[in-house]
């Protein structure tokens, strides 16, 4: 008798676990592992404003490296064209009928409705048609039949002419001035002749009368190189 209540009071405990029925046991045991094998992991919410992320994003100066939209900030794209129920169905936000309302582009880029366009409407330069570009340089012409009308060993410019009257004065924009190897053989020798350009025959001709060709600047009038 004495040892049917030992082998109870034994047993009680053991069996104590499995008291919940057929698979209460099996519960118990996941529950014991799952404590066991616990994991912890950061969970990212961008929609939220109160998100740790957002103290971050403002702690340091925002440039083009590491600007991004703040938490919470970017939205869904509408899908149209999913029935009324959805918000944007049938005409998908475009209205009933009309020009504007049909797929593809409708109205090219420029179009004014008639009037004439802003591209039309600016006045057109030559060489510069939307920007700095070609500049054409319009010269005052000095030919060599001008140089053989002065003295030998004498230095010329267009003012020198002018003033001994082989040449007239030009008008205000043509201030440059270059030397053409026409208009006949240079007899004049010796001659020191400043001008903003001069052609390849005139500084043949020039130097080999023992004369000098003085290239000037055309905007500051002043000796960039001496031949």
């Amino acid at each position: 008798m004495y040892a049917k209540a030992l082998l109870l009071a034994l047993a009680l405990p053991l069996a104590a676990p499995f008291r919940m029925g057929a698979f209460g046991g099996q519960r118990l045991a996941v529950a014991n592992m799952a404590s066991e094998n616990t994991m912890t992991m950061k969970v990212f919410d961008w929609k939220r404003r109160e998100n740790p992320e957002s103290a971050e994003w403002h702690s340091e100066p925002v440039d083009v490296t590491n600007i991004k939209p703040a938490p919470g900030a970017t939205k869904r794209r509408k899908r149209v064209g999913r029935g009324i129920a959805a918000g944007q169905g049938a005409s998908c936000g475009k209205g009933m009928r009309g020009q504007k309302s049909r797929s593809g582009e409708s109205i090219r880029r420029g179009f004014e409705g008639g009037q004439t366009p802003l591209y039309r409407r600016l006045p057109k330069f030559r060489g510069k048609p939307l920007g700095p570009g070609h500049t054409r340089e319009i010269f005052s012409i000095i030919k060599l039949s001008d140089l053989n009308k002065m003295a030998d060993g004498s230095e010329v410019d267009h003012a020198k002419l002018v003033d001994d009257k082989v040449l007239t004065k030009v008008n205000k924009g043509r201030k440059i001035f270059k030397v053409l190897g026409n208009g006949g053989e240079l007899t004049a020798s010796g001659l020191t002749v400043k001008a903003h350009a001069f052609t390849k025959t005139a500084k043949a001709a020039i130097e080999a009368k023992g004369g000098k060709c003085v290239l000037l600047s055309k905007t500051t009038q002043e000796v960039l190189q001496e031949a």
